[in-house]
């Protein structure tokens, strides 16, 4: 048994356009700012197909953040560091 997925979101440099959004089927999009963030529901194997196609692409990785998993409160001297 491989281990469990998680609720991902990442962030890359600029809009990418409908090309380049069809490379990610999995993920949800959004514009943020200059950037385009990637959110969606993936095991290990998952994520690291998506970080190799981002590098495949040659664009500009900013952030990879794991969310907590719905429903759980924050607890006293929890951080939300990079």
């Amino acid at each position: 048994m491989g281990p469990p997925s998680a609720r991902y979101t990442i962030r890359i440099s600029g809009h990418l356009g409908a090309t380049l959004l069809s490379a990610f089927p999995a993920m949800a999009w959004e514009w943020r700012g200059p950037e385009t963030v990637l959110t969606g529901v993936l095991d290990q194997p998952e994520l690291y197909g998506v970080l190799a196609e981002i590098e495949a692409l040659g664009l500009d990785l900013l952030e990879v953040r794991q969310l907590e998993p719905q429903g759980r409160s924050p607890e006293p001297g929890d951080t939300c560091s990079p």
